[in-house]
């Protein structure tokens, strides 16, 4: 039924969607039933510790059989210079003075690596039947290990270059993540939050440009957005914000509603919160960010200026909501019907085209 089967092939799946991991919002709960009703479910690992990486999968095995993704952030441990430190509080204080916060931190928390040898040896010791990774890929013996053990890995690519390391390095597909996508830009370099190609243009470059089976991500939300990343060359799609509106989803009160209520251009990219470039609901502190730019924290040494003015001030003033562009396209489901719907309609899309002569 699926006019390319190479991803379902591979990550041994029926239907040819990812929802994206999304961690802080994705539950064991909603990852199960989405690997129940035949996609790939996904946990996302990036800010979990090891013992919550755990009982997470075990939560998660509990609600399933079939195979699903676990996803890690590739990232060094964070070295901020002591001058952009200063810059950086100099700039925040007056949000602070306004909110009534005190004086910014004078000091950043020493944080390791995003993916290390400890997550490592827990992926090996749980086997799940894909890994995928953010801001890269890992070392030769880190893939060749999990090789090794069986387990297909993903990554993500946000241009064509960075896919062609990703083929070369050993992944056994790409997603090609696009602008519109919600959440972390998955770029191998921190990038500013202008530099970026949608989905449309980077899909079939990198189809073009690579062996592998692609994943579209980004501004993804219905049959026709996956039937149009078939047409542009991918395998398959990968969903994040489609699946917020899930009641399986950890997603708060707040996001909720503003995803029940979305426009298309309710959200921007910055990296004023945490460091690196990340699509967010549009506030007036990521607004004045923006207008004048200058280097931060690394990520995601940054969280510890920004977060004190995201918790103390209203959604307008300052958030993080996280959601794509495509938000005011979802549904309120239950996940596996979700799945089902997405996968009819781009059936009834292929239908259709293949019968116009």
């Amino acid at each position: 039924m699926w006019p390319d089967r190479r991803l379902c092939d591979l990550l041994q799946i029926e239907t040819p969607i990812i929802q994206a991991p999304m961690a802080g919002s994705v539950t064991p709960e909603l990852a199960s039933a989405v690997s129940n009703a035949g996609a790939l479910g996904s946990l996302g690992c990036g800010v979990s510790s090891v013992a919550e990486i755990r009982e997470a999968v075990d939560a998660l095995k509990h609600g399933t059989n079939r195979p699903f993704n676990l996803n890690f952030f590739i990232s060094e441990a964070p070295e901020t210079e002591e001058k952009v430190l200063q810059d950086t509080r100099e700039r925040l204080q007056p949000w602070y003075e306004k909110l009534g916060l005190g004086e910014t931190p004078n000091t950043l928390p020493a944080l390791g690596p995003g993916f290390d040898e400890d997550r490592l040896e827990l992926i090996l010791q749980l086997k799940p039947a894909v890994v995928s990774f953010h801001f890269g890929y890992p070392d030769r013996a880190a893939i060749s290990a999990l090789k090794d053990a069986g387990i297909k890995m993903l990554s993500s690519a946000t241009s064509v270059s960075e896919a062609r390391a990703l083929e070369a390095a050993g992944m056994d597909a790409i997603i090609a993540q696009g602008w519109e996508a919600g959440g972390h830009r998955g770029s191998h370099k921190p990038t500013a939050p202008a530099d970026a190609v949608g989905t449309l243009a980077l899909t079939p470059q990198i189809a073009d440009a690579v062996a592998v089976p692609v994943i579209a991500a980004g501004g993804v939300a219905d049959g026709r957005g996956i039937a149009a990343a078939f047409a542009l060359g991918a395998a398959g799609v990968q969903i994040g914000t489609g699946f917020l509106s899930c009641p399986e989803a950890s997603t708060d009160d707040a996001r909720r509603a503003l995803i029940r209520n979305a426009t298309d251009t309710d959200t921007m990219v910055t990296d004023a919160v945490s460091g690196r470039s990340c699509r967010a609901k549009r506030s007036r502190y990521a607004e004045e960010m923006e207008r004048h730019r200058q280097p931060l924290p690394a990520f995601p040494q940054m969280y510890e200026l920004s977060y004190p003015i995201v918790q103390a001030a209203d959604d307008e003033e300052a958030s993080f909501h996280l959601y794509g562009q495509a938000a005011r396209l979802n549904r309120e489901l239950p996940a596996a019907e979700l799945v089902a719907v997405l996968a009819q309609e781009a059936h009834d899309i292929f239908s259709r085209l293949g019968s116009v002569s």
